[in-house]
């Protein structure tokens, strides 16, 4: 059979973190006999090299390449191209790691459109990844109806025969931007490209040591001269225009104007900030038409505009404004609803705690930078656009796997509101309400969120400004009332809303990920139960979101025995938006005794049992009376060490100790 895929991976040097890659590559959901991965050596001199022949001995997909050291991934990764048998081939790093099915869906994704090059979700570790290009599918996608230029990283699946074709390679040595120049010139002589985002394949790591290759300190001279390479490529496949200038724009604004701004700028030692600077400057005044900077939103446009009039000073000073310069959101409301999850919010921008004011002039609205007489005027002469395009604002709320950082975006209705300020005519903040449905069972671009923590947060972006938040630690007592756990779907999945420690921000627990669901119950009292005779039955109502009706099995465990009966039980949803728990007594285990009842909930996979803080106190004369648990372990030490209770063996004091230690501990969280 014909390889599919040929996995390029250049390794120099990565230690431990090659594992996670190789785990990766070992797991995908393609055939061994239909992709192969090639491992290319780049001179070595950790333990990599054996641990690559190992690995290539046991796997016949897997294949190593051993060269001198050339310095840089450009070389290996060419090393690997001319290797590679695949129809496709795949660029990875020996840090990075792959999704289970991310060949076999990008491969199928990219014949099914016949496209020359397949971008695949990526998430980011500690590292920035493209977010707008991957809020959708995109099957036919170009560098004019998609933001393609935004994810120049070498991580994505090529069609080998279009990368001879055109004699694609990499530029080798030690360099920067090799990636910049490939990928752009693959985006430019393309037939198609498609973009695909319902699934997470790739996953951006930035390494605990800091020591990946991009996060080094870099030379300016060196790196702006490789950048022009870029621009080369750009102006020789395309024409002057619009098109061009947009292009151009992913360059001044990434790698010029935003190394110019708020902390970024300023944790830079002077020496090596003005190093850099007049590099940018040259490259700016060289290369760049008024066009491009016009596209910027307005405060890159004044970051741009001071750089090319050469005004350090002035940029420092606005660099120092924007660093204070934070997002905030308010919790406002919170609560389910046919199975989907409400979130209402409120949003806007704080600098020094206060909110960011702008200024009504006319039918324009301007910022309202707080710099001195000569930052200003220097800005007023560049003629640098200071309005502020507020109709524009707008906030997104993001779901977020804690483990992997796979991010989701939901949908969100937005109204922008006006806020005058007191005492200053002609002020005013704005206030961004929005409200976001998410929806467990579809939030991950269509498909279920799977099993784990995903943290919620808003990200606003506004007047060039683009930053993200956690949201929940500032909300509303309606919002505190509205969180509550849910069970939904067929089958059912649990989902459990909670403020996380310490801060209090809003994440959701999907299917038992953590042990939080124990404190929905913190709460329960004799008075949420009743037990009625003839058949036995128990009924309670319990803090729960829950869709018609599903099992929930209960153990009860005789405390003083150890012995258990399961018993059926069923979640039902009730009028009053939280849930009904009925369980059947009528087994004949049940004799006298203190029962503790554990409550197993639905939940994708084995549900985890969750210990309910009551007890049933099971006799001949009473029948059953339901109590707290501490006050049924309370009833038990009352009858001291030899103390029992009919067919029992005695109570040991340490077990109750221990017990209402735990219950405590359960009690206080």
């Amino acid at each position: 059979m014909s390889i599919k895929v040929s996995v390029v991976i250049p390794v120099y040097n990565p230690g431990r973190y090659i594992e996670d890659c190789i785990a990766s590559l070992l797991r995908q959901s393609l055939p061994d006999d239909e992709y192969e991965a090639i491992f290319v050596d780049d001179g070595s001199t950790d333990e990599t090299p054996e641990r690559l022949d190992r690995l290539a001995a046991e796997h016949p997909h897997m294949h190593v390449i051993h060269q001198e050291g050339s310095g840089w991934s450009g070389k290996p990764r060419n090393v690997g191209i001319e290797a590679a048998k695949g129809e496709f081939i795949q660029f990875v790093d020996n840090d990075d790691w792959l999704g289970d099915e991310a060949l076999e869906r990008m491969y199928n994704y990219g014949v099914q459109n016949n496209a020359d090059v397949i971008v695949g979700k990526m998430a980011g570790k500690g590292r920035p990844v493209p977010l707008e290009l991957f809020r959708k599918n995109r099957p036919h996608a170009n560098v004019e109806n998609a933001p393609l230029i935004d994810s120049l990283t070498p991580h994505k699946m090529f069609r080998k025969e279009f990368l001879d074709k055109h004699n694609l390679r990499y530029k080798e040595g030690r360099r920067r931007l090799e990636d910049h120049v490939f990928v752009t010139e693959a985006y430019l002589r393309a037939e198609n490209v498609a973009v695909l985002s319902d699934y997470l394949c790739y996953y951006h790591v930035k390494r605990e040591d800091a020591s990946n290759a991009g996060f080094q300190r870099f030379d300016p001279v060196g790196y702006f001269k490789n950048l022009r390479e870029a621009l080369d490529v750009v102006e020789e496949l395309t024409e002057p225009g619009p098109l061009r200038d947009r292009l151009f724009r992913r360059w001044l604004r990434n790698e010029m104007v935003e190394r110019m701004r708020g902390q970024r700028l300023l944790k830079l030692p002077e020496d090596y900030r003005r190093e850099l600077f007049d590099e940018i400057h040259k490259v700016v005044v060289e290369r760049f038409g008024p066009g491009v900077a016009a596209g910027l939103q307005p405060t890159q446009q004044i970051v741009a505009g001071l750089i090319s009039a050469n005004r350090l000073a002035e940029i420092e000073e606005f660099a120092q404004w924007e660093a204070g310069i934070k997002p905030f959101g308010s919790l406002e409301s919170l609560g389910w609803e046919n199975g989907k999850l409400t979130i209402g919010f409120t949003a806007e921008y704080k600098s020094a705690g206060e909110p960011i004011t702008f200024r009504a002039d006319g039918e324009k609205d301007l910022l309202v930078p707080p710099l001195s007489r000569t930052g200003l005027d220097a800005i007023a002469l560049l003629g640098a656009d200071t309005s502020a395009p507020l109709a524009k604002s707008k906030v997104d709320l993001v779901v977020r796997e804690r483990a992997t950082a796979a991010e989701f975006f939901q949908p969100v209705e937005l109204t922008r509101e006006k806020v005058a300020v007191e005492g200053r005519e002609g002020h005013f903040r704005q206030v961004l309400h929005a409200t976001s449905v998410v929806d467990p069972l579809s939030a991950a671009n269509g498909a279920p969120l799977d099993a784990g923590i995903w943290d919620v947060l808003i990200r606003i972006s506004s007047c060039g400004w683009t930053k993200e938040t956690r949201l929940g630690s500032v909300r509303t007592a309606e919002a505190r009332r509205g969180r509550r756990a849910a069970v939904i779907g067929s089958p059912a999945r649990l989902v459990l809303p909670y403020w996380t420690d310490p801060h209090g921000n809003l994440s959701l627990d999907v299917d038992q990920g953590t042990s939080r669901i124990g404190y929905e119950f913190a709460d329960l009292t004799p008075a949420d139960v009743t037990v009625t005779t003839g058949p036995g039955r128990l009924s309670a109502v319990l803090p729960f979101h829950v869709q018609g009706e599903c099992d929930a099995p209960v153990k009860l465990t005789e405390i003083t025995t150890g012995r258990s009966v399961a018993v059926t039980g069923t979640l039902t949803a009730r009028t009053t938006g939280d849930a009904e728990l009925r369980a059947d007594l009528s087994s004949d285990e049940l004799v006298d005794g203190h029962w503790r009842m554990d409550l197993t909930l639905p939940s994708n996979g084995a549900g985890k049992p969750v210990q309910l803080p009551l007890a049933l106190d099971v006799s001949v004369s009473r029948g059953v009376v339901v109590k707290r648990l501490a006050a049924a372990a309370a009833d038990l030490a009352a009858k001291g060490p030899g103390g029992r209770t009919p067919g029992s063996r005695p109570v040991k004091p340490t077990f109750l100790r221990r017990a209402a230690r735990k219950l405590r501990r359960t009690l206080k969280k």
